[in-house]
């Protein structure tokens, strides 16, 4: 059969990677792809958002499944824009894929379904004199959240009150243009984070690996938020007891939620929580695999990827076994000089020959006439297995001095809040 990867950062190079271990023979193509997803397929220069030209393209190769790894194209409709080919696309529709393109409608879900999170509040930019009077009454650290997808920019926690107040007239007064035509303030949640990965088929259910990202550029979590600077899996201080509480409050309610609202949802969920005195709470969700988590996660997936896809949709998911890999893997994002803010690319990358005992998943390359170069602000990713944690951060930090490009950088602490 003939698949198609849409997207073209670390995650999809390691959906790419997992599906080569498939047992069931299949021809991959990537759109547009990198410099490492072309190890096990066809790159093909289109615009994940140019529905068109993906159409033209599945209709040319024959093409039976669709993988989304981004959140925009599903967030855009993807899905219904494909409802009436035969051609399968993993994800939710455009209304489904709501639980991560609009905030106020994941909260009300939330709300609706009892799951628990931040308690909030919404305003849109008529209801600025509200939101500034709100704004009053709570207490600090202040989080606003832009609605819309604002690529990864749209969240942001302050503890001055005047600042919050003007970053909400801005945020209101087109700061992420549409993304915050309504914001949503949030109580502020003091724990630590985790990321619960699922795959449904909007009934059932199957977990995979946990994991702990890493957003800040600095070291000690200072500086910056990036699109995620490393991962860890499994995470530590998830015992048996919370992971009941994930289960029975947040996941099974989402999953009835779902099937309660009649949302169109095969693919993957990630649960964005918080454990605070030992209770779970919902950040956010997202409609997709995380990045860099992906590099993290499917490394400690023994089963095979591409059967359990298979079970999704042809409706036989409740009857799978999902097989995980005990060891750890940590994963150390390498990134251009300057990243998250203005970055040079096209830096010439050296050393990945000489990578050893590591995983080494392109993020933001592409191949040139002097071979591969940087083309992103997040370049590659280092995932390595390890019996500890320690271990397999050793082992990804000795090839993160490996490789070599102009102006690296890269936290030399990922997993330091864990045991």
């Amino acid at each position: 059969m003939n698949i198609l990867i849409i997207g073209s950062g670390g995650r999809e190079h390691a959906i790419a990677w997992k599906l080569n271990q498939s047992n069931i023979k299949h021809r991959l193509f990537n759109v547009p792809g990198n410099a490492g997803t072309s190890q096990f397929g066809t790159n093909m220069p289109i615009n994940p958002l140019d529905f068109d030209a993906i159409k033209t393209l599945v209709k040319a190769k024959d093409i039976e499944i669709i993988i989304v790894g981004p959140e925009v194209p599903l967030v855009e409709g993807i899905v219904n824009y494909f409802s009436d080919d035969a051609v399968f696309v993993l994800g939710p529709d455009k209304l489904a894929a709501s639980l991560e393109g609009s905030k106020e409608f994941a909260k009300e879900f939330m709300q609706k379904f009892n799951i628990p999170t931040a308690a909030y509040r919404s305003f849109t930019s008529a209801q600025l004199d509200d939101g500034l009077k709100y704004l009053d009454t709570a207490q600090a650290p202040f989080v606003l959240k832009a609605d819309g997808l604002a690529a990864g920019k749209g969240v942001v926690i302050l503890n001055s009150r005047e600042e919050a107040k003007e970053e909400l007239s801005q945020m209101l007064g087109g700061k992420f243009g549409n993304a915050s035509t309504t914001v949503v303030i949030e109580e502020f949640l003091a724990g630590l984070e985790f990321s619960v990965f699922a795959i449904t088929d909007g009934l059932s259910y199957k977990l995979l690996p946990i994991a702990k990202d890493y957003k800040r550029i600095g070291e000690g979590d200072t500086g910056l938020n990036t699109g995620g600077m490393g991962a860890v899996s499994p995470v530590s201080f998830i015992d048996e007891d919370l992971m009941q509480k994930v289960i029975d409050r947040i996941i099974e309610p989402t999953i009835e939620g779902i099937g309660e609202r009649n949302l169109d949802y095969k693919g993957f969920v990630f649960f964005g929580l918080i454990e605070v005195n030992g209770e779970p709470y919902v950040i956010e969700y997202n409609v997709r695999l995380g990045d860099p988590e992906t590099e993290a996660v499917l490394p400690r997936l023994k089963s095979d990827l591409l059967e359990i896809i298979l079970a999704v949709r042809d409706g036989y998911l409740q009857d799978i076994q999902i097989e995980i890999d005990d060891r750890y893997v940590t994963t150390v994002m390498l990134v251009s000089g300057g990243y998250p803010e203005a970055y040079e690319k096209g830096k010439s990358i050296t050393g990945l020959d000489s990578v050893d005992n590591s995983i080494v998943f392109h993020a933001g390359t592409k191949h040139s006439q002097t071979g591969i170069v940087t083309a992103g602000g997040r370049v590659l990713a280092i995932s390595s297995y390890g019996q500890s944690k320690q271990d397999a951060l050793t082992q990804s930090m000795t090839n993160a001095e490996k490789i070599k490009f102009e102006n690296k950088n890269y936290r030399k602490d990922i997993g330091f809040d864990l045991s």
